[in-house]
């Protein structure tokens, strides 16, 4: 079909975790794979709802209504869940990024959670917010979190990589932190992060191993082509990080 986005495997995949698409009562319901296709197209595209071409996709707000429901009903994390269910993992790095905000995406109403659920924060980039993640020894996302800008990076570091059994934990200097490093020998991984120019023991670490520490700058280089990822506009936490999922979700079809 001209002007699809996902190719006919990617779909197979994904058909059996996406509502709808099936025929009900009063005759057949929307395209479940045109409404991913659209989602995917704004996502790529960085377009407002409304500029979304209708004689591809159908009417801008049915697919907006759809995306909001899946976040809700947790669509997009069952996806990543199934899609990312065997990383490699020889070694894991983490890092985080910070992505700038325009001025609509602040002013979320108190009743939706405010800051919080807004995760953005002034810090010396700008306005905006941080994504904190964890890839594995290719490269693909494992974990990730939001956070405002200003946002120290070990905030979320031992949730994000809490239970994760990797032989090697690759992180900047930003990490070394001792109950990090603990933390990581405790689950059974090897510390490969610098030590802080202020420690009086360096520790040492594998200068080779560090090296692979490319995989995660890779991600985060390959989610900002994604131009809704690479600027935000959604006020809420939740449906920024949707775009973040189906993003993520891609690079492990890919």
């Amino acid at each position: 079909m001209d002007g699809e986005i996902l190719r006919d495997d990617q779909w197979d995949r994904l058909r059996e975790f996406v509502p709808g698409g099936r025929k009900g009562k009063r005759g057949p319901r929307s395209d479940a794979r045109r409404i991913l296709d659209a989602i995917l197209w704004l996502a790529r595209s960085g377009a407002r709802w409304r500029d979304l071409p209708e004689d591809r996709f159908g009417p801008y707000q049915t697919v907006k209504r759809r995306y909001y429901r899946w976040i809700e009903q947790g669509v997009f994390d069952r996806i990543f869940a199934a899609v990312s269910s065997d990383p490699d993992m020889e070694w894991i790095a983490i890092d985080a990024t910070v992505i700038r905000a325009q001025v609509q995406a602040a002013g979320a109403r108190p009743k939706k959670g405010g800051q919080e659920a807004q995760a953005l924060g002034r810090s010396r980039g700008g306005f905006g917010t941080k994504i904190h993640a964890v890839v594995d020894a290719l490269g693909l996302p494992v974990r990730f979190e939001l956070g405002p800008g200003q946002q120290n990076d070990m905030a979320p570091a031992h949730e994000l990589i809490d239970g994760l059994k990797a032989e090697q934990v690759l992180a900047d200097k930003a990490y070394d932190a001792d109950s990090f490093c603990e933390k990581i020998e405790d689950q059974g991984a090897r510390v490969v992060i610098p030590p802080r120019r202020h420690r009086k023991l360096p520790r040492d670490y594998d200068c080779i191993a560090y090296k692979n520490r490319w995989g995660i700058e890779g991600f985060f280089a390959k989610l900002k082509q994604w131009r809704r990822i690479a600027t935000r506009y959604d006020k809420l936490a939740v449906n920024f990080l949707g775009f973040i999922k189906l993003a993520s979700i891609m690079l492990w079809l890919k």
